[in-house]
């Protein structure tokens, strides 16, 4: 792979790349070496995750539910950096909804009047997965709440039971993958309908 290093090379021959965080970072890599091989992102989203407090020796003092789970249209805060390259033949984007323990010292360390508590994240169990290879996945990804008429990002957001930030990110990734176009305004707020050429939304996974 020359310069570049890989996460996992399968037997195959396809290149896996586990990213967590955006997908800014894999520009170049995918830039370089996308043409020429077959190449997955896997991008774990915590569904379910257990906020565990541990003293100095690793005894665990508590353990709860966090109440901010994530669900895999999480998975367009990182896709809105490299939607044009969803539907090119040698990508394939994965999504793991998955189950983890989020490690952490028994109170949060206070630096410079910064208050840290990274801990650490703990694989429990994988819950789900789904795999989108070309621009239509992403409307079986969100599934029949999408609205079928028009709508602005802050009724995208109410229909999806999402933020509004993920909302509009989710308007730019339709618009860059020809799924929903901008048709005006509703006052201040940019209008978007469901692309004509866009097919009907597929069952989910």
């Amino acid at each position: 792979m020359q310069r570049w290093v890989i996460d996992l090379v399968r037997a195959d021959g396809e290149l896996v790349e586990v990213q967590t965080g955006g997908f800014g970072p894999l520009g170049d890599k995918l830039d370089a070496l996308l043409d020429t091989h077959r190449m997955r992102i896997v991008h774990p989203v915590p569904a379910r995750r257990w906020v565990v407090r541990t003293d100095a020796d690793g005894r665990v003092l508590s353990r709860r539910r966090s109440p901010r789970p994530a669900a895999a249209t999480d998975l367009f805060h990182p896709l809105v950096a490299i939607p044009t390259l969803l539907g090119h033949p040698h990508l394939v984007v994965e999504v793991l909804l998955v189950e983890e323990e989020h490690v952490r010292g028994p109170a949060p360390v206070r630096t410079c009047r910064r208050r840290r508590d990274p801990g650490e994240r703990r694989l429990v169990g994988i819950l789900d997965r789904h795999e989108l290879r070309e621009p239509e996945d992403v409307l079986a990804l969100l599934g029949p709440r999408l609205p079928a008429g028009e709508f602005t990002t802050a009724e995208l957001a109410v229909a999806l039971s999402v933020p509004l930030v993920l909302a509009q990110r989710i308007a730019f990734c339709l618009r860059y993958l020809e799924l929903a176009e901008q048709v005006g305004r509703r006052g201040h707020a940019p209008l978007y309908r469901r692309s004509r050429t866009a097919p009907a939304a597929r069952p989910p996974f």
